[in-house]
């Protein structure tokens, strides 16, 4: 059995150190609870990073490559790195990972651990290094660099037996001897399944809870990159929020106390995932969120959806959700087979960072006089709270220790209106702060105008409406004296909250019909129905022939993945029973991202009747179970 005090956090402390820093004066709030080290300060600086999804994968045309794809048919001829580089530091964003070898296995670096490497691409005449080339664009250019190596390989023949553990943690010596410093290592939480493993076409499964021994596989980042941040979905330093939309829950701490499953130690893939987002009050270990989501509904570049690349209103709104709710926002960026991001993907970052610019660089508090109900040590000048808009993210205004609730007045040089406030604590301090109430002036009294819980290394509070006030009153909440450090006002442009991109229409349902009522929430139109059932397949009557260009699957969108596809089938029938089989795959990483899959057809069909026929679905208690929200066929002219 294990002590609430969690194993993981014992074997951290004591291998890595806790490296935290406090505040330099002497009569400073003592720290509380559990602090951020050296490297995760640097993080939360950072706030905003790119993840880069790169392979075979991408000329295949799919989520997830299996293992199997030739070499040679990687050959981006006219990649630029810099150009890839370049539009995330147009977007705002400080730093790029470059995804070096994703689950089907293939190096983007001439590894000497495994053949299936970029050596064996005609790319560069087989001479190339694309980690090597991203890394020295993000040098040129400014940006800090990361790598990611899937702990899981879908080409390796020695996956799933102790051999391979050896090969992969060789292959992040390799990563970590010769990139130069990175900010980040990032591990995916995927882990075993089916494979080309060198030609066995399998499925393997291994033991996440001790297979990759990951207490001494971090000690290699730890030796080798002390300053890179360790992620996965209980990274050592950030972990993942629990969804792969970007967003973080509205309250979430930077603190967790983490749980194993079955009584073990928790290891990535193998705890009770329940307060990923939320993380924990008062938690153990501090350990932020990172939201990753990517610009495209999928991870990989994929032709189809070059109308639906995400608007800088929805960007912006990510933003808003993950760096203003105390984590980190990681956007994801696939460059096409040329090797170069898609024009609209540069447009759109581009706007994106000239809009953040608009909002933020203009401080509306700018000027205004402030007024503390308590400051620590009778108004000592360290603490007071015109350390709240001198752009120093580490001053603070501070109470004296038994002062856990004040006021702070905020009287601003003219009438503003405004709809977003970002607060931040010193979180060197730790995180301290419960609640936030915020007061507007207002008719000669002060009126609720919005509230917050966790606040942490940043905070945006945004408004659904503007309010136009001279004066605001923050009234603070803690179990501790206050270390607030920054408070600011901003604007967001009215013409922010535009549409959004373009969705693909598929046939009208008025006349579709299925075999029970209860199959008919498959084609309600609502994509919070599911149907549910142990059958392994669904067959839906379209009303008459039709001609059908793709196919879509909508997953239960409630959090929960019970009969979610994972492989399937589409036939279509002209009858209802001689069925012939449209296209077959698999819906790569629906778990994770559980969104709209869709499936274009290489050559189109004709059919009354279509069924979604699931090979392989999540299981409830190993019982066969098959839910979908909605199924959408499409027209041959049907993109928009």
């Amino acid at each position: 059995m294990y002590s609430r005090k969690s194993l993981l956090t014992i074997i951290a402390t004591c291998l890595f150190g806790v490296n935290s820093i406090a505040q330099d004066f002497d009569d400073a709030p003592k720290p509380y609870g559990a602090l951020p080290t050296k490297r995760q300060l640097a993080w939360h600086e950072t706030e905003m990073y790119c993840l880069i999804h790169f392979t075979p994968t991408t000329f295949q045309d799919k989520e997830w490559g299996y293992g199997d794809a030739d070499p040679a048919i990687f050959n981006p001829k006219k990649f630029s790195a810099e150009q890839i580089v370049a539009a995330a530091k147009a977007g705002g964003f400080k730093g790029i990972i470059s995804v070096a070898k994703h689950h089907d296995g293939f190096a983007l670096w001439p590894t000497k651990t495994a053949a299936y490497n970029i050596s064996e691409s005609p790319w560069r005449a087989g001479k190339g290094d694309m980690v090597k080339e991203f890394q020295l664009a993000a040098q040129k250019l400014g940006m800090k660099f990361g790598v990611y190596c899937s702990p899981w390989d879908r080409n390796n023949p020695a996956y799933g037996t102790p051999e391979y553990v050896s090969i992969y943690r060789n292959q992040l010596k390799e990563l970590y001897s010769n990139y130069g410093e990175l900010f980040m290592s990032w591990h995916d939480g995927a882990n075993g399944g089916d494979g080309y493993y060198g030609g066995k076409k399998e499925k393997r499964k291994v033991d996440q809870s001790t297979y990759y021994d990951w207490m001494n596989t971090w000690k290699i980042t730890r030796a080798m990159q002390p300053n890179a941040n360790i992620f996965s979905d209980i990274g050592l330093d950030v972990r993942w929020v629990g969804n792969e939309k970007g967003v973080a829950s509205e309250t979430s701490w930077s603190t967790i106390t983490l749980v194993g499953k079955e009584g073990k130690a928790p290891m990535p893939g193998y705890m009770d995932d329940s307060n990923l987002g939320t993380g924990t009050r008062n938690g153990e270990s501090w350990i932020p969120t990172e939201c990753d989501v990517p610009l495209r509904p999928g991870w990989f570049y994929h032709a189809s959806q070059d109308d639906q690349v995400k608007t800088p209103a929805m960007l912006f709104d990510l933003y808003c959700k993950s760096v203003g709710r105390g984590g980190a926002f990681d956007l994801g960026l696939s460059p096409n087979t040329d090797g170069l991001l898609h024009e609209n993907d540069v447009k759109v970052l581009k706007e994106f960072g000239a809009l953040l610019k608009k909002v933020f660089d203009k401080n509306l508090i700018k000027g205004a006089r402030l007024k503390a109900s308590n400051v620590r040590n009778a108004n000592d000048q360290h603490y007071g709270p015109q350390r709240l808009t001198d752009e120093d993210r580490y001053s603070y205004w501070a109470t004296d220790d038994d002062v856990h609730q004040a006021d702070l007045e905020i009287e601003l040089l003219k009438p503003q209106t405004f709809n977003i406030i970002r607060l931040r604590e010193n979180i060197k301090l730790g995180q301290r702060i419960d609640s936030v109430l915020v007061d507007k002036w207002k008719d000669g009294a002060w009126v609720r105008a919005a509230n917050a819980t966790s606040i942490g290394a940043n905070r945006i509070i945004r408004m659904p409406e503007s309010i136009s006030t001279s004066k605001l009153r923050l009234k603070v909440y803690a179990p501790v004296s206050i270390a607030l450090s920054d408070v600011g006002l901003f604007a967001e442009p009215r013409a922010l909250k535009g549409p959004e991109h373009g969705e693909r229409k598929g046939l009208e349902k008025a006349n579709w019909a299925s075999e029970s009522s209860a199959a008919e929430k498959a084609f309600d139109n609502d994509d919070q129905t599911f149907f549910l059932t142990d059958k392994n397949a669904i067959v839906i009557d379209l009303g008459s022939k039709q001609n059908i260009s793709a196919f879509g699957y909508l997953p239960r969108q409630d959090g929960k993945s019970i009969g979610t596809v994972e492989k399937y089938e589409y036939y279509v029938s002209d009858n209802g029973k001689d069925w012939r089989l449209a296209v077959t795959g698999e819906f790569s990483n629906v778990k994770a991202n559980p969104i709209l899959q869709y499936t274009a057809l290489v050559e189109k069909v004709t059919g009354r009747y279509v069924k979604l026929l699931a090979k392989q679905s999540v299981f409830d208690n190993d019982k066969p179970a098959f839910s979908i929200a909605e199924l959408e066929v499409y027209g041959r002219e049907s993109k928009k």
